[in-house]
């Protein structure tokens, strides 16, 4: 597995199953030690992370976890907001 994996919005153009079963693999790689750096507009995939950066204007607005920095505890739904999210194995 690699160390780092880059994922620009990795589930953006799949339908609903495809891109559940992109970001359980992704998380996966994820538990075995390969940090993750995904850009999503997604806030279902971000509520999935362990960790979010949200930037506005090149800046960083907000870091922290998904709750935290999203206001969600799980699975909202699809939002236009961006969102960078890092995660890697064992939260931030």
């Amino acid at each position: 597995s690699p160390a780092i994996l880059l994922c620009d919005e990795p589930t953006g153009a799949l339908d609903t199953r495809t891109g559940e079963e992109i970001l359980d693999l992704l998380l996966e790689l994820n538990a075995e030690g390969t940090t993750l750096i995904v850009v999503t507009h997604d806030l279902e995939v971000a509520a999935r992370m362990n960790r979010v950066l949200r930037l506005r204007d090149g800046k960083i607005e907000a870091d922290g976890s998904a709750s935290e920095v999203l206001g969600i505890p799980t699975r909202p739904s699809r939002t236009s907001a961006h969102l960078t999210l890092v995660t890697n194995r064992g939260g931030a």
